[in-house]
């Protein structure tokens, strides 16, 4: 979100704002929630993230893949176990009639009407149908791992878009009490001056910092319903919801002193890391799978079954055999070689995407941690700056009274209170947001 600068003060102080809009989660007074935003469902950060996991589709859709890949297992596993089926034959043929075309063979046809069952049991192909099925079950947990992670993200999401409606429902108590202090002063100031004892001048622009109070505030407002939208957006709701959002008085506790455990544990809880793991064992079964191609492959078969109607060259009128089949490639173009080096340039492929991974997960948790510190060193010097600022307007505003100030003095006095006002309201949920891109790095469990 942006916006709008009018004055070179008024850049930092919509600097400080724009940030706490743009920055994903921080939490306002409970007094800031109920005055800025319209009366509705109370709504809490536990029943949100609650909500969006019940309804948000990308949910179901990490849910629904997971289920996709547990029948992939299944439909490995069917090749290891027996074939069974269920024939029905009739057939009328002229007396004698035999095939004379097609392969080579030269059956004899008899008319006959008959059932039977045929079975047919993988006795072994060396190991390759279980280095499927092993890779199946192994992409089985990697999609889980990426269920889990859509559903981490969506957290996340939903904890960044609540403390950001926070956020901005805090900065329209900030904006609605600047208007009201510069209204306040407008009326004093032209008051006074219908009194001839302040100019024109003085009322002029004590009505042009009212005009950019008013403005800023028509933005902080704006900001915050874009703020809610995304929110209803991320709880998986077609419209906008007026939720009266609560705010969490847990305390605030300093940032963890040493990052290297932090590392460590993301490195081995993170479910993306997981999930390429599992995906890189799975690819070194189907490896392992496409070079046994080359193996024999030993099947057993067996049938039996009934002919009460058939001709009289057929006796007696039952028929059963067993028999084992051992089929040894020899030739095929190459197209077992080709299988077999695509399946072990994927398994490298795999494995560097999993380095590059986890590089970029040890990035991400040492800026976030670098980042927690700064926001939490960042609370002390805007609680400072906030007394500074209202003591220098008290001041300004003194000597303004008193007529040893100009009108320019305590505005821009005025500028910097709104500017203190915005950036140690922003400090805290800044430091709430950071927290939770850590705990998202990291991988702490919710």
């Amino acid at each position: 979100m942006t916006r709008l600068v009018f004055t070179p003060l008024l850049l930092v102080v919509f600097a400080c704002a724009t940030a706490s809009a743009q920055a994903p989660g921080n939490p306002p007074t409970s007094q800031a929630t109920g005055q800025s935003s319209p009366a509705g469902t109370s709504l809490r950060l536990a029943q949100a993230e609650a909500i969006a996991i019940k309804n948000n589709p990308q949910i179901t859709v990490g849910k629904l893949r997971a289920l996709v890949a547990q029948q992939y297992v299944r439909e490995s596993r069917s090749a290891l176990m027996p074939n069974a089926n269920l024939s029905l034959t009739a057939v009328d043929a002229n007396p004698g009639s035999r095939l004379t075309a097609g392969f080579l063979n030269n059956p004899i046809l008899f008319p006959r009407a008959a059932e039977g069952v045929s079975v047919n049991q993988l006795v072994t192909d060396f190991g390759r149908s279980t280095n499927l099925l092993s890779s199946s079950e192994l992409a089985a947990k990697a999609e889980d791992q990426n269920a889990a992670a859509t559903r981490a993200d969506i957290l996340l999401a939903v904890d960044q878009a609540f403390y950001n409606s926070l956020d901005t429902q805090a900065l329209v108590h900030v904006a609605e009490e600047t208007v009201q202090a510069r209204q306040t002063l407008v009326d004093k100031v032209q008051a006074l001056a219908q009194a001839k004892l302040k100019s024109d001048l003085d009322l002029s622009f004590a009505n042009v910092e009212l005009a950019r109070a008013k403005l800023l505030l028509l933005e902080s407002r704006n900001n915050s319903q874009a703020s809610l939208a995304t929110l209803s957006a991320i709880l998986g709701y077609a419209s906008e919801q007026h939720f009266q959002l609560i705010e969490e008085t847990t305390p605030l506790t300093p940032p963890a002193p040493d990052l290297q455990p932090l590392i460590q544990q993301a490195l081995q809880q993170r479910p993306e890391i997981q999930a390429l793991q599992f995906q890189v064992e799975s690819a070194q079964k189907f490896s392992s799978a496409e070079h046994d191609l080359w193996r024999p492959t030993v099947n057993a078969l067996g049938v039996v079954g009934n002919t009460p109607v058939r001709d009289n060259h057929i006796t007696p009128n039952w028929y059963g055999a067993v028999g084992v089949n051992i089929n040894i490639p020899v030739f095929n173009g190459f197209l077992y070689n080709a299988r077999a080096k695509t399946a072990d340039l994927q398994t490298e492929v795999n494995r560097q995407k999993l380095a590059d991974l986890r590089n970029s997960i040890s990035r991400d948790v040492r800026i976030s941690w670098q980042d927690t510190n700064r926001a939490y060193e960042r609370l002390s010097v805007t609680q400072q700056l906030r007394q500074q600022a209202s003591l220098a307007m008290d001041l300004a505003q003194a000597r303004y009274n008193l007529g040893l100030g100009s009108i320019v003095e305590f505005t821009q006095a005025e500028l910097q209170k709104t500017e203190a006002d915005i950036a140690d309201t922003d400090a805290t949920y800044q430091y709430r947001l950071t927290q939770i891109a850590l705990a998202f790095a990291i991988a702490t469990p919710k």
